[in-house]
């Protein structure tokens, strides 16, 4: 019987030119024996990286919390900026942007900021996403305030631009019930519930097609918005309604988004979780770093 030594690194990385000539050898033996009729046997072997791996996984990209929460801040500034600033202009030219134009703004804008960000930070962009990944154990708790803040400094920063652009109608970027507290407050419960239902899906479940996760997500947000928004704002994201209340001064209300989401994201987020199908790969995902969107 034959014994053929194949010489493998420890890691994945590019084959300097003696693993190659090894790797050949190793097949041509091969062939020869397969006409012979014996059976190989491997014999696997380390061998230590060549300076030329050593020098490519050095230049691997790591991201570091600081990129993470930049990314996170550049975000929802984008969110808020563009998504608020359709609702001003929509008031500013009487009504040409629509309500259906204002909820394609906010779901396009998100569905962009997964796909430009998400391998960054995440793209979080809700402190109540934030709080959910970090319940179902996807998110590191000790990172959820230092993304809360940034999210809201995102926020708060976008809004007193549009202020400073479009002041005539600062205050109509700010979500408010048109009815009840109590109805806008059940509304968001329902509406964070279905968004983060679909984030949980698509982001936390390696089976489903985390490729499609932004239009996913963003269709999400633009259909909630067009059934929710002309009630209750279709806020869905606390760091979205806290930064126009700041540079408006109106925080009539500001509870309903603050509690609402809050308690639809964990909804939502735990009623995935119960009805996930069982992944023996799953079992050790607290042990895990957490990805949110980051495939």
């Amino acid at each position: 019987m034959a014994e053929i030594k194949i010489r493998m690194p420890p890691a994945a990385g590019p084959l300097s030119a003696e693993d190659i000539l090894t790797t050949e050898a190793g097949t041509k033996g091969s062939q020869d024996l397969k006409q012979t009729g014996q059976l190989p046997v491997v014999i696997t072997q380390e061998v230590e990286r060549g300076r030329y791996s050593t020098f490519v996984t050095s230049l691997r990209p790591r991201t570091s919390l600081i990129q993470k929460l930049v990314a996170e801040i550049i975000s929802t500034f984008i969110l808020v900026f563009t998504g608020c600033g359709a609702v001003m202009v929509n008031e500013i030219s009487n009504g040409k942007v629509t309500s259906v134009g204002v909820s394609l703004a906010f779901g396009l804008v998100v569905t962009i900021m997964i796909y430009a960000v998400g391998h960054i930070s995440g793209a979080h962009m809700n402190p109540a996403v934030t709080l959910a990944f970090a319940v179902a154990r996807h998110f590191p708790w000790t990172q959820v305030p230092l993304y809360a803040a940034a999210q809201c400094i995102g926020s708060i920063t976008a809004s007193f631009m549009l202020r400073w652009i479009l002041h005539p109608a600062a205050y109509e970027g700010a979500t408010l019930p048109t009815g009840s507290d109590v109805q806008s407050f059940l509304l968001e419960i329902v509406i964070t519930f279905i968004l983060m239902f679909v984030i949980a899906a698509v982001s936390t479940d390696t089976r489903a097609c985390g490729e499609l996760a932004g239009i996913a997500v963003g269709s999400a947000v633009a259909l909630n918005a067009l059934m929710a928004g002309s009630i209750s704002g279709a806020s869905m994201n606390p760091a979205r309604s806290l930064g126009p209340a700041t540079a408006s001064g109106n925080y009539h209300s500001l509870w309903v988004y603050m509690a609402g989401p809050t308690i639809g994201a964990l909804m939502g987020m735990l009623t995935y979780n119960c009805i996930r199908l069982p992944n023996q790969a799953m079992q050790c995902a607290c042990n895990k770093p957490a990805k949110s969107f980051r495939r």
